[in-house]
């Protein structure tokens, strides 16, 4: 059976974080494993507090997952802090298995979760283990210090951030005007996944879901562009048919349809 891995934070409020990575694993039949790196307190309408786990704690869940159940892939989310990301980035080194980054640099109610500490170990020890890495417009320009407001822009920046190690970047378009474009670039091909612009509030936990859906791809063999294509099916899928459950920013459906 497929197996994939979410090294990430959890969400009380099950729309984004693990909660969401784990219903997106199960969604698309794979058997999900979580490693917890920090603990929010949140809703659709607030973050309150979030405390980060020692880093040692969150090595030894590694460990103890790739003693048992080591997974066919994995990503991550958010970290945290530097000591995690260094802690993340020392297991990875060694993954045999892909890895995609989610570099989740501030939440959807725009409260910082990564130190300005915490990026720079991520660009220098984390980027270089990823698969791909899978930035929205706002984490992209943090990544690169500039700023992007066309397609051009993007293709100049994932160029760049694939300069830092990753072996593929994906710039999700979301933030971008017009049609919701993501940029894909592997040093060979550059790629479009255009998508509908879906006029809801109801997009809490997109790039969570989008990049569980991607790494539930990649564990159960499909090639990275393939994985890509599906799981832009099934957020598109999930934001159009969210379940408008909150009085904020509301969750995606994670029962969307997978192709």
């Amino acid at each position: 059976m497929a197996v994939a891995l979410t090294i990430a934070g959890s969400d009380p409020s099950g729309g984004a974080g693990i909660q969401a990575d784990l219903k997106t694993f199960h969604q698309f039949s794979v058997y999900g494993e979580a490693v917890i790196t920090l603990v929010t307190v949140q809703n659709t309408t607030r973050v309150s507090r979030i405390e980060v786990m020692p880093p040692d704690l969150v090595t030894q869940q590694i460990e103890a997952v790739l003693e048992d159940i080591p997974p066919t892939a994995a990503k991550t989310g958010a970290l945290g802090s530097a000591a995690v990301v260094r802690a993340v980035a020392a297991m990875a080194r060694s993954f045999d298995f892909p890895l995609v980054v989610d570099p989740v640099m501030i939440s959807k109610h725009g409260l910082p979760l990564l130190p300005e500490d915490a990026a720079l170990v991520m660009r220098q020890e984390l980027l270089p283990c990823a698969a791909l890495l899978m930035p929205n417009i706002p984490e992209a320009e943090v990544l690169t210090g500039g700023v992007i407001q066309t397609l051009a822009d993007a293709r100049a920046a994932a160029e760049a951030i694939l300069r830092m190690g990753p072996r593929a970047v994906l710039i999700k378009g979301g933030h971008l005007d017009g049609e919701a474009i993501d940029l894909f670039w592997d040093g060979q091909r550059l790629l479009r996944f255009p998508g509908e612009r879906i006029s809801t509030r109801h997009t809490h936990g997109t790039g969570c879901t989008y990049s569980a859906a991607v790494t539930a791809g990649l564990a159960a063999g499909l090639e990275l562009v393939d994985a890509i294509g599906r799981a832009k099916h099934f957020i598109q899928e999930a934001i159009r048919t969210n379940p408008g459950l909150g009085h904020g920013c509301g969750p995606v459906n994670h029962h969307a349809e997978v192709l």
